[in-house]
């Protein structure tokens, strides 16, 4: 029985990081960007809306009366929320500056966890693990960083 568990356990750590990162980077980075695009109003491209600055008038009214982020305005919170979900979950996809966009969505989604939504840790969870492994590991060979490594 050992040597069959150390056979398996061989293959899995065989499995490659660079893989796993990208995996990891697509997961967390297409729910702050999916997230974005319930906020941005305008034309799209290939499906999805390109114009970040162009926040709608549901997003200001969901940031000034559902959330509740004290020490800033509703508004500069929406803002704040629509264009880091948008550039941050872009450019972890990207894999571009790929372990500070994760610390920002770590801090995104720490924010998220004590002011907007504290009974959704167990989401939020699942959200902290790819974050933390892109902030120790970077975002692995197929990505912008590595290119301009």
């Amino acid at each position: 029985m050992k040597d069959i568990l150390e056979k398996i356990y061989g293959v899995f750590s065989k499995f490659p990081e660079d893989i796993l990162a990208l995996v990891a980077r697509f997961a967390i980075g297409l729910v702050f960007w999916r997230s974005a695009q319930t906020k941005i109003d305008g034309g799209t491209i290939l499906g999805q809306k390109w114009q970040f600055w162009n926040i709608g008038d549901s997003t200001f009214m969901l940031f000034e009366y559902e959330y509740d982020i004290p020490f800033i305005s509703s508004n500069i919170s929406a803002y704040m929320a629509t264009y880091g979900e948008f550039l941050l979950g872009l450019a972890i996809m990207l894999g571009l500056l790929t372990r500070l966009s994760a610390l920002g969505l770590l801090g995104m989604t720490l924010v998220i966890q004590t002011f907007v939504y504290p009974d959704a840790w167990p989401t939020h969870l699942m959200w902290v693990v790819p974050l933390l492994y892109l902030i120790k590991h970077g975002g692995g060979r197929v990505s912008v960083d590595n290119f301009i490594r």
